[in-house]
Formats: C-alpha cells, structure tokens, sequence
C-alpha cells in the first residue's frame, strides 16, 4: 500500500505491517501504542496457538513420555499439558523449532530439524495470510480503530511474492532497519544465546555443507546444537538485510532502528511515518 504522507495522517482506520529482523525493536515499538486503540497482531503468537498448536504439544508430550512417572500419568489420562504462549512468550514456538546435532545435546536430526522447518514455513505464510480477516474482526468485532502487523523476522525468508502482495494490498509495510552501528551488537546477543530459527532451505543446505567442511564433521549428529547456531547467524543476518530493503522498495517504507527507538508515543509514531513516506518519495 502506497500513499502520501498526508494520506497516511488522514487515513482514518490505519493498518501496518512491521517489518525486521529479531532485535531489531518491532515488538517493542508496537508496545508504545494505545492498547485500547491499536489491535496487536503478533504473526509468531498465531503461528504458536494456531497453525503449529498440534505438532508443538506433541513434541512436549514426546518429551514427557521419556519419563516413566510422567508416561504413566498421560497414558491413564490423569493429567493433560498445554502450553502457555503469550505475545511476551514464545519459547514454546523457539522449542519446537529446535537446533540441529547432536541428539545427546538435545540436537535434532537432518531430516527432523528440515520437517520442522518446512512446518514453520506452511505456518508463517498462513499466519500473514490470516492479516486481512484480522483486521475486519478487530474493528468489527473488538472494536479497534486501528490494526499493527507485528511480523516474525522470518517473512523475508517465505520466497511467497502472494504474501507480499496481500500485505501491501491491506496495510502499509513498514521495514525497520538496522543500522550499522547496532548489527554487532545484535550479532554478538545472538552468539551469547544462540536461538532456534527459520532458515530458507537453500541457505540452510549451503551453509551447513561449508559448517561441516571447516570443522570436519561427516554427521550432523556431530554437531553441538549450540554451535552452529551460532556459527550462522551472523551469515543469515547479512543475508536476510538484501530481502528486507527489496520488500521495502517495491511495497513499503523503510525507518531506522535509531529512529523508532526515539518514539514515545502514538503521535510520535505516527510523524515518523509520514516521514519516511516523505522520503521515499523525494
């Protein structure tokens, strides 16, 4: 969705997408708008309680099964489990996922940690497919004037052009970067606690191969989970960056991190908006 800054100001019942990478302040930034005004949509929170519910709480009981007190209790049905992800919460999504290596270390498999990366990806296109239904119901049902798209750092990684074009066609994308002065400081978070994520399967393939090549390794069962991890983020960061500013380009409006992290209020928001339209359209 394309329009002037003044169109954007005067656009009465307003709809945005943020776009970025983990770190990089979406959740954060979303937070500093009237929740009695603005509907928070979290992509990551819909993938997690609706799309990978099922396989999530599969992979818990499989886990409990392992234990004989716990086994005992589920198979008499005396106790259930759920999981309890909030917005705030998400680590039953991040668990799921998993790491790959070695299975002693808590790894997964090659070809369990590929299922549940394709799992993610069919849950991530239709949690961004869901955004146009979740916008009628939050000002027709709820009552909300205005709609924010809180978008998992992965959707650059779909390779979906629909997914896109359906976000465009219902909201204004809003790509947040980060500039250079912040990317180590993001990078070296994610080493110190290195967490699951989506990967595009041909970045996954070609960086793993050469991960395996400079240690020697000739299994992935080999691998500390940990370590490739973190061995890769630094390379997926600088890979997603590229797919990021294009989407910007052709759909949407780019802002700073410096720049978002400035905004205390809605009004705030709002101006920083209309002047990135502003810009892009010099």
């Amino acid at each position: 969705m394309k329009m002037s800054p003044q169109q954007f100001l005067d656009w009465e019942s307003k709809s945005i997408t943020l776009l970025a990478m983990s770190g990089a302040g979406k959740t954060t930034l979303s937070n500093k708008l009237p929740k009695d005004k603005w509907f928070h949509y979290s992509g990551d929170y819909r993938i997690g309680t609706k799309y990978l519910e099922e396989p999530i709480l599969d992979n818990i009981k499989q886990q409990a099964m392992g234990v004989p007190f716990l086994r005992n209790l589920l198979k008499s049905d005396s106790i259930y489990i759920c999981s309890n992800i909030s917005v705030e919460n998400l680590s039953p999504v991040s668990s799921f996922l998993g790491k790959l290596g070695n299975p002693e270390l808590g790894g997964l498999s090659l070809a369990e940690f590929k299922r549940r990366q394709a799992l993610h990806h069919q849950a991530e296109i239709a949690a961004m497919n869901d955004v146009p239904e979740f916008i009628h119901k939050a000002e027709d049902i709820y009552g909300y004037k205005h709609f924010i798209n809180d978008a998992g750092g992965s959707v650059c990684e779909l390779d979906d052009p629909s997914v896109l074009e359906k976000l465009a066609e219902h909201t204004l994308i809003v790509y947040i970067s980060i500039p250079q002065s912040l990317e180590q400081t993001i990078i070296e978070r994610a080493k110190k606690d290195p967490k699951p994520l989506y990967y595009r399967p041909e970045f996954v393939d070609e960086k793993l191969a050469e991960f395996m090549r400079a240690r020697g390794y000739v299994s992935t069962d080999e691998i500390d989970p940990n370590d490739f991890v973190s061995w890769v983020f630094p390379l997926l960061f600088h890979s997603r960056a590229p797919r990021y500013e294009a989407i910007a380009r052709q759909y949407g409006y780019t802002l700073s991190a410096d720049e978002t992290a400035q905004v205390d209020s809605e009004e705030e928001f709002l101006q920083l908006i209309a002047r990135a339209i502003a810009r892009q359209q010099i």
